[in-house]
Parts: C-alpha cells; sequence; structure tokens
C-alpha cells in the first residue's frame, strides 16, 4: 500500500470529489460568494438561492420539510442548541440522556446538571442499546426532554427511536436524537419516527467540516430558545452570517447519500464480512456492542493479550481509532466501553475500526491480514 489505508469513516470521512467541486462555486469572485443575507443585489440572492437549494436536500435525505431544518456548525452544536434550547426559561425541569452518548450530548446535559436540571442517566446492556422500556422506566411527571443517539459513534449500535418517539409524543415529552452517525448510513424519516430535534453533520456524510443542522419539528411547533444571538438569522434560532460554501458542500453530500444509501449499505455489509472473515483465524477477538441492532461500517474489536495502543503502533499502515481517550496527558478507557461493563482491561485492548464510501475490498484484505500479523506478533512478545 503506497498510503496508509484509512478505517476510521466515524471519525470524519473525505469530502466527495463532487462536493468539493460544488463548493468551490460558491468561493471565488467569479462564483456566488455573496452574503445570502444581502437582500438588495444579485449576488445576496444567488448566495440566498442556494443555501435554500440546499436546505431542501438535507432535508429530503431524512424527509422533513426545508423549513425544519436549521444551519449550525456542526453535529456539537446542534446539540448544545436542542438540549440548551429546550430547557432554557423553565423553572423546573428533567432530563433523560445515557451514559454512553456523545461528548456534545454527555457534557451539556452534565452543565446543566450543574445548574440544578435534573438528569437520569440511562446505563445500556452489554450490547450498547439502549431499550424503549428503560426510557419508559425513568419518565417523570416533570420530565422535558430525553435525548439519545440514533447510532453510537464508538460501537455502531442503533436505538429503536421510532418505539421510544411513540410513547414519548403520547406524552407530550420532547424528543431530540443526535443522528450524526446516522445520517447516509441507514434511512431516517422524521415523518415515521417521532422525533422533535435532531442533530445532523456535514462532515460524516461525506460533506466539508465546520457545518451542521438542526431539525426542529414544526407540526406541532417546537419552541426552542437562540443559545447564539446577533442578527435572528435562521428563524431567530441561530444568528450568524451563513457559510453558502459549506452548506451548499453539506446539500450536495446528502444529496448523494440519498441516492446512493441502499446501494452503499450492501457495500459495506459486504466489506465488513470480508474484514472479520480475514480474522476468524485469529483468537481472542471479541465484537464489542451488538451484532445485529447496528450499522455495518462501524466495528469494535478487543483483542485478548493486546494493548490498543501497542496495536496501534504496530499497525503502521492503517488508520484507526483507539477504544481509549487522552486526557490530561493519561490515557483513560473509554467511557462508552466502560459504560457497556467492559471493565477497564477489556477497554484498553479496544479499537475502533470503521469503514466507508471509498474503501476497497483490497484495503480490507490488507488491513485484515496486517491485523493477524501484529496481534500475533505482540502476543508472541509477551
Amino acid at each position: 500500500m503506497k498510503k496508509p489505508v484509512y478505517l476510521d469513516y466515524a471519525a470524519t470521512t473525505p469530502v466527495d470529489p463532487a462536493v468539493a467541486e460544488e463548493m468551490i462555486k460558491y468561493l471565488t469572485p467569479e462564483g456566488f460568494f455573496g452574503n445570502p443575507a444581502s437582500r438588495s443585489h444579485g449576488f445576496g440572492w444567488q448566495a440566498e438561492a442556494a443555501v435554500e437549494a440546499a436546505r431542501g436536500q438535507v432535508a429530503s435525505l431524512i424527509h422533513a420539510d426545508p423549513r425544519e431544518i436549521v444551519w449550525t456548525s456542526g453535529a456539537t452544536e446542534s446539540d448544545n442548541l436542542a438540549i440548551k434550547g429546550a430547557v432554557a426559561g423553565r423553572d423546573k425541569a428533567h432530563v433523560i440522556t445515557s451514559t454512553i452518548e456523545h461528548k456534545a450530548v454527555v457534557d451539556t446535559c452534565k452543565w446543566l446538571e450543574g445548574r440544578g436540571v435534573e438528569v437520569t442517566w440511562l446505563e445500556p446492556e452489554r450490547d450498547g442499546v439502549i431499550r424503549p422500556q428503560q426510557v419508559f422506566d425513568a419518565l417523570k411527571p416533570e420530565t422535558l426532554l430525553v435525548s439519545l443517539m440514533l447510532v453510537n459513534n464508538e460501537l455502531g449500535c442503533v436505538t429503536d427511536i421510532a418505539t421510544i418517539g411513540t410513547e414519548l409524543r403520547n406524552r407530550g415529552v420532547l424528543f431530540h436524537v443526535d443522528a450524526a452517525q446516522a445520517a447516509g448510513k441507514l434511512a431516517v424519516d422524521v415523518t415515521t419516527m417521532p422525533v422533535d430535534l435532531m442533530s445532523l453533520s456535514g462532515h460524516k456524510v461525506y460533506g466539508p467540516k465546520g457545518v451542521g443542522a438542526l431539525y426542529v419539528r414544526r407540526s406541532p411547533d417546537v419552541r426552542i430558545e437562540a443559545q447564539i444571538h446577533g442578527g435572528g438569522h435562521e428563524r431567530g434560532m441561530r444568528s450568524g452570517t451563513l457559510p453558502t460554501h459549506q452548506i451548499v458542500g453539506m446539500g450536495k453530500a446528502f444529496a448523494i447519500s440519498q441516492l446512493c444509501l441502499e446501494e452503499e449499505i450492501g457495500k459495506l455489509e459486504a466489506l465488513r464480512a470480508e474484514f472479520l472473515g480475514g480474522l476468524e483465524g485469529l483468537s481472542g477477538v471479541t465484537l464489542n456492542g451488538s451484532d445485529t441492532c447496528r450499522v455495518p461500517g462501524i466495528m469494535n474489536l478487543s483483542f485478548d493479550g493486546v494493548d490498543a495502543e501497542s496495536l496501534m503502533l504496530g499497525l503502521r499502515h492503517l488508520a484507526v481509532s483507539s477504544g481509549s481517550a487522552c486526557a490530561s496527558a493519561t490515557l483513560a478507557p473509554s467511557y462508552v466501553l466502560l459504560g457497556i461493563g467492559l471493565g477497564e482491561e477489556l477497554a484498553h485492548r479496544a479499537l475502533r475500526f470503521s469503514i466507508g464510501r471509498f474503501t476497497t475490498s483490497e484495503e480490507i484484505a490488507f488491513a485484515s491480514t496486517q491485523i493477524v500479523e501484529v496481534v500475533t506478533r505482540l502476543r508472541a512478545v509477551r
């Protein structure tokens, strides 16, 4: 292999060449570089038209009304806007979330706790899945919001959003879903998923970094309080000059994903089978999370007798993600893996392998061969 094989699509995806080509048209003097909020001349009108077209493309992928899409800087901001915006101004509120959510949700809910909001932290079962009954059992008369991710970013597990959302809708409880890892990886339809707020990201769907969106349901109307002020953009929910080129890129990326969703799911399932098949001769390999209730592109594996950091160093021709995270120069096991009961030792042995649109069978064969060789070598020198 001339360069490392990229197996970290869950961290970020490369921008699709067609997306980059479209974005360039909205950057230079020869293109449509105007401010979409400038309503007094053609430069602004052209930019505004591009922004609205992209809004429609993002809405189409999740079967929403374009008016329900609010542009943000990414899923982290969308999570903050949804959760803080829903709770703001409430004298008494109870929020339900889980211990394995993305940090953008975990840290936001901890911030709320520090300001007197009661938060219930659901713990998943060993397969990493939050069951609907867990949510229902945690509900209280003062429960205002439930926030759960559709696809877990470390395990690839899928939450039963439709069942949970139906019950919450009947009880009048707001439901926020972080779908950053779900859009473009499985079918997302807000007409059948009773969701009130949904966070989306551009760079997880072969679009650019620095742009995202928040779906805010209109019927019946969901009200959230703005967290960024200054100009009243996005119908007063999120102020700031819109980055036309990034928005156009996200729209194009979502449009491409909608066209090839079923084909890509099939391709990734086949590549996943090839990858795991290539590791069958290696003993002591554990799949973390569910092998059935998941998306095909994310695989979290622990290797007996091998530390993940050492394994990553040995796999110098592969770009993968460790199950451990560095905080203040101290290695700590993933809170997600600890959250499903792995224990520190097994969590320290975990690596996340994630594949995507540009992954090839040749790369999968190379990767599995490398893993078998390096794990075998490391075990021999223990």
